[in-house]
């Protein structure tokens, strides 16, 4: 039997990590040696996560739950811990493959810990590389870690560029389902509901990202990760909406083609490419009907009703640590619409004037200088949510 990749999971309970524990069930978790497992209020499924697969550790991220993860483990040998530490100290231990899907900043000292080990790091946590990009690059280069993007479109442009690396990137082709309001009025956008907003037309995923989706803040954050992962100008990265969510992105070359990668709207593909890769293993998924699909249709996004695009590009002009100041405020935008503090559409105000009260901060040397400028976002951002009246 051939040695057993081990395995740890950041974020074990979120979407990602949920998606994980399905294709490692179905490739067969004895394959697998799970070293840590990782979540935060969820403790039902952080247990059942690291018992399902026979984890060595299994962490939450909140201190005052230890008791209740113990008593859910109890009996099965699995170690449990608690607190910021020892989310740290689990991502530092050593493993060949790490999926890093802790949602958030939160997410930047553990899949940090994990690079440090030279571990190939299956990266869903968008915040490594638009808080923290330079910073985070740097660390994967230090010590040889791998990464391999988890992110459907950016799993799709690896996947486009991976028999053409000696061939210039002319463009990359990020594709948005435009969400459930592609089609709505700025007026109509400016009533959406929380309930509305998390109802995806396309995607199985958690409340946050479907938010993000719906106001296509994912996809400002993923062209600002595009510009870091694929070392393109922002002015090579193109947002098209694609209603249908078959193509993940594309990328174009400068004798004029275009490679795109098609699949199902389900994130176990590009997980199952990233745990198996350089091989392809058979995955429980839905296969192309291309008959029944009928059509592929393309529009371009509407800045004006989704500014979040804008704000992506003004960042990666700005540079330093501007990234990191519009995902702070980001964060903060998107706990105050759930909480009803603001509407739909003052998400993306509050990140501009931050952005604006914030565009002096130095350049980003290390950790530290990330999470002070996070931090600054933050405050900023909280200080401006009573402006806004949802």
């Amino acid at each position: 039997m051939a040695e057993r990749k081990r395995i740890s999971i950041l974020g074990v309970t979120g979407s990602i990590g949920r998606n994980t524990v399905s294709v490692m069930e179905s490739l067969g978790v004895e394959r697998f040696e799970t070293v840590a497992v990782t979540g935060n209020g969820n403790i039902a499924g952080l247990a059942g996560a690291a018992r399902a697969l026979g984890a060595q550790v299994a962490v939450t991220a909140d201190p005052s739950r230890l008791a209740d993860l113990r008593a859910a483990l109890a009996g099965s040998g699995i170690e449990a811990a608690a607190g910021g530490d020892a989310l740290t100290e689990a991502a530092s231990r050593p493993a060949d493959w790490v999926m890093s899907a802790i949602v958030g900043a939160a997410g930047l000292a553990p899949t940090l810990a994990a690079a440090r080990t030279g571990a190939t790091i299956a990266l869903a946590n968008k915040e490594c590389l638009v808080a923290a990009g330079s910073v985070f690059l740097a660390e994967i280069a230090r010590s040889g870690a791998r990464l391999l993007p988890v992110d459907s479109e950016h799993n799709a442009i690896f996947q486009c560029i991976a028999a053409e690396r000696d061939c210039p990137i002319e463009r990359l082709i990020l594709t948005a389902s435009g969400g459930p309001f592609r089609n709505h009025t700025r007026a109509q956008m400016a009533a959406v509901t929380v309930a509305e907003a998390v109802a995806h037309p396309n995607w199985s995923m958690g409340a946050r990202i479907s938010i993000d989706s719906a106001s296509m803040f994912n996809k400002a954050l993923e062209m600002i990760e595009a510009s870091h992962l694929f070392e393109v100008t922002p002015d090579q990265i193109e947002v098209i909406v694609h209603p249908q969510s078959i193509i993940h992105s594309m990328v174009g070359f400068r004798d004029g083609s275009i490679l795109a990668h098609l699949g199902p709207p389900d994130m176990r593909v590009a997980i199952g490419h990233a745990l198996t890769w350089p091989e392809r293993a058979a995955l429980p998924v839905d296969r192309l009907d291309f008959a029944r699909l009928g059509r592929l249709d393309f529009q371009e996004p509407d800045e004006e009703r989704f500014p979040s695009l804008a704000l992506a590009r003004r960042a990666m002009a700005d540079g330093g640590v501007a990234g990191c100041v519009l995902n702070g405020a980001h964060e903060v935008a998107l706990d105050a619409f759930i909480a009803g503090q603001i509407g739909f559409l003052d998400m993306a105000g509050l990140v501009a004037q931050t952005m604006d009260r914030l565009d002096d901060l130095p350049v980003a040397h290390d950790l530290e200088d990330v999470f002070a400028a996070d931090a600054a976002a933050r405050r900023v951002g909280r200080e401006l949510v009573g402006r806004f009246a949802a």
